[in-house]
């Protein structure tokens, strides 16, 4: 479900980011030795190995997930890594190391609160993402960064129309918030909508597999936008302690106000867009929190 954008409520659902760092762990080695077998497909627990060293690195910019495919770790490190950091990343997987790949892309990772949003609060603007309810109490969901800190959220930049208040919240870790409509004027329908009122029916919620064509859009774009999921349960670092898991990677383009804006495929309901690298020029990597996530930990149904 989604918002649709009325004069009161302009929430609707939008699209949005990354860079990218290989990390193909090999077979065991002796002690004190790295671990060495070129062409070796990485199993899953030395991916889990791999994953854990690049998290201790701690590196601002940086995503990973593990590619399905292969059991390699892929990892992306954006335009903001500097050289140090790639050598700090370098030495944490050095046990791996014929099993890293760094591969750099331009663009920032970071979540993409500001921009093109429809939905206001005093820390920013967002995108709402689908509309949901508990019985006759209804709410949209969004990203957790928008709601964590934010107390009530408005259909207008002035601040003069409230929705209603923050939820619940879910940042980091995860990014999922909630938003209760507490303004009966403001309108809750089960669609997503763009700037040009095409309607898609949302009438149910799913997990995404790889390969999958999945789209998104919101109030201030034209048509709606898709691509394709490239990994799934990808972490994302994007800086202070910020890290989020569990993402979808995907190469839907986003941009700076897509943060929540919904990804569907069809009329299912599959996630919430939390951050990404590049825009819808450049082109990049976009992740999204999946919706049924958010559903289970709220008791909600779309």
């Amino acid at each position: 479900m989604r918002l649709r954008p009325t004069p009161l409520l302009a929430a609707t659902a939008a699209a949005l980011m990354t860079a990218t760092l290989l990390l193909v762990p090999g077979a065991a080695a002796a002690p004190g030795q790295p671990h060495r077998q070129p062409g070796a497909a990485a199993t899953g627990a030395i991916a889990e190995q791999a994953a854990d060293a690049v998290r201790s690195a701690d590196v601002r910019g940086t995503a990973w997930a593990v590619d399905p495919a292969t059991r390699r770790l892929r990892v992306t490190a954006d335009s903001t890594v500097s050289p140090a950091d790639l050598d700090r990343l370098r030495r944490a997987t050095a046990p791996y190391t014929d099993s890293v790949r760094i591969t750099r892309i331009p663009g920032r990772l970071r979540p993409h609160v500001s921009g093109g949003s429809s939905v206001f609060s005093t820390a920013g603007r967002c995108t709402a993402g689908f509309n949901v309810h508990s019985g006759s109490t209804y709410y949209f969901l969004t990203a957790g960064h928008c709601t964590s800190g934010a107390q009530n959220w408005y259909a207008d930049p002035a601040r003069t129309v409230l929705i209603g208040p923050t939820a619940g919240s879910s940042f980091p870790g995860n990014d999922y918030g909630l938003v209760r409509y507490q303004n009966p004027a403001v309108p809750h329908p089960s669609d997503v909508r763009n700037a040009t009122g095409v309607v898609t029916q949302i009438t149910g919620a799913g997990h995404a597999t790889v390969g999958q064509r999945v789209c998104t859009t919101n109030d201030q774009m034209t048509g709606v936008l898709c691509g394709t999921v490239t990994a799934l349960n990808a972490t994302v670092n994007y800086g202070d302690g910020t890290v989020v898991s569990g993402l979808a990677q995907t190469t839907l383009c986003s941009q700076p106000g897509a943060s929540g804006s919904p990804v569907f495929s069809g009329t299912t309901a599959l996630g919430l867009i939390s951050g990404g690298s590049g825009n819808c020029t450049s082109g990049g990597v976009t992740y999204y929190q999946p919706v049924t996530e958010a559903l289970n930990a709220y008791g909600l149904t779309i």
